[in-house]
């Protein structure tokens, strides 16, 4: 009995010595572990001894050992046995106590110590997994917003999975670029939208390659400028795989952005265009003035005018005929980019359609006075009529 009794002793020195080691190497409190472990222990009783009673059960922070104890009520009458218990039997454990009190009473229960060391391993065991699932989740929290590189895991059509060392990356078919094909083993970079909590506490990293934020931060990277902050991407708007346009502004007139951004001989901007697999890029200078802006959105089609109504957010441009469909773009492509680019809503008109308007408006305008003129004279003649038979009357009345 004595050997049994040290020997559980040495394994509660043991347990304490392994929860301060997980404090210092994993950072988990010992405090917490020990909480986790009592509250497993309650529950490992309770299975094992089939016990209805309520049990407290305490680990000594300092030498491990393990209490077990049965929480009654202190009544006058006992009505239930496994919870409650007479004030003078109560009292025979502490004098102190009263009706309306909680009594502990300590169990010995035969080989809980075999029990409790199993269920303690277990705890540990499931709180270092989730303080190791805890930081994965914290360090890549702290990534969203950031290009990660990883080699593809699984690609057959659908969610292609990156294994980005520690955790995997998933990025569905709406976040890939649609022009793009994925094969095993290669290697690309993605956007880190989101990281997300998953079943059982796993950890998820969501990545896009088909977002605009992923050209945004193309540009961080390969210009210097704009992540020095002396050019600022205003923004971003994208058709993946085919057309992007960006808007750049700089408050140093000394400074270019557009100029910047494309580099010498297109060096800088036709990096990114490699890493989007070819999709055209159009940069443009931001520009305060609204109708200014929307005519460099628009490019490279050349605007003749732009009519701005400010409180509707609604622009009339005209272009030259020859540039009406390069204007609208293929399906309307570059129309729908400049006004996302923009957040204005653009309606583009061709020269000869404006003059046609124009032409229209003004007949209908001309007619409309016609009309009155032609109305006018009517009503003068009725007005006289009435004058002469109302003089007429006058002198009958005579």
């Amino acid at each position: 009995m004595k050997k049994q009794a040290n020997k559980e002793a040495i394994d509660s020195k043991e347990l304490i010595k392994a929860l301060e080691d997980l404090e210092k190497e994993k950072g988990i409190k010992k405090d917490y572990l020990l909480e986790s472990i009592e509250t497993a222990l309650v529950t490992a009783y309770k299975r094992n001894f089939d016990s209805v009673e309520n049990v407290k059960v305490t680990m000594d922070a300092e030498t491990g050992e393990i209490h077990v104890y049965a929480e009654k009520d202190v009544v006058e009458q006992v009505e239930d046995s496994n919870l409650q218990i007479s004030l003078q039997d109560a009292q025979k454990i502490s004098s102190k106590l009263e009706v309306g009190d909680k009594a502990e009473i300590e169990l010995v229960p035969r080989n809980f110590g075999r029990i409790a060391a199993q269920t303690a391993k277990q705890v540990m065991i499931q709180k270092i997994r989730e303080a190791a699932r805890n930081v994965l989740f914290d360090e890549f929290n702290d990534r969203k917003g950031e290009i990660v590189s990883g080699i593809i895991q699984k690609a057959d059509g659908g969610v292609v999975v990156l294994d980005l060392g520690k955790l995997e990356g998933v990025m569905t078919v709406k976040e890939q670029i649609p022009t793009e094909h994925y094969h095993v083993n290669d290697k690309i970079r993605a956007y880190v939208q989101d990281v997300e909590r998953g079943a059982k506490g796993s950890v998820q990293v969501m990545i896009s390659r088909a977002c605009p934020d992923f050209v945004r931060k193309l540009f961080e990277l390969e210009i210097p400028e704009i992540y020095e902050g002396l050019i600022e991407i205003k923004s971003v708007s994208r058709d993946p795989g085919s057309r992007s346009k960006v808007a750049v502004y700089s408050p140093n007139e000394n400074i270019d952005p557009v100029g910047s951004c494309v580099g010498q001989k297109g060096i800088r901007i036709q990096n990114i265009i490699h890493e989007l697999n070819g999709e055209k890029i159009d940069v443009i200078e931001w520009n305060q003035d609204p109708s200014i802006y929307i005519s460099a959105a628009l490019l490279p089609a050349q605007v003749m005018a732009v009519d701005i109504h400010e409180e509707e957010k609604f622009a009339q441009v005209i272009v030259p005929d020859d540039q009406l469909s390069l204007a609208i773009g293929k399906a309307g492509q570059n129309a729908r980019l400049a006004a996302k680019l923009t957040g204005w809503k653009i309606d583009i008109k061709s020269e000869s359609q404006f003059r046609e308007i124009m032409m229209k408006a003004q007949e209908e305008a001309e007619n409309t006075t016609l009309e009155e003129r032609v109305a006018e004279p009517e009503n003068d003649t009725i007005e006289e009529t009435n004058g002469e038979e109302a003089v007429e009357n006058n002198q009958n009345e005579e």
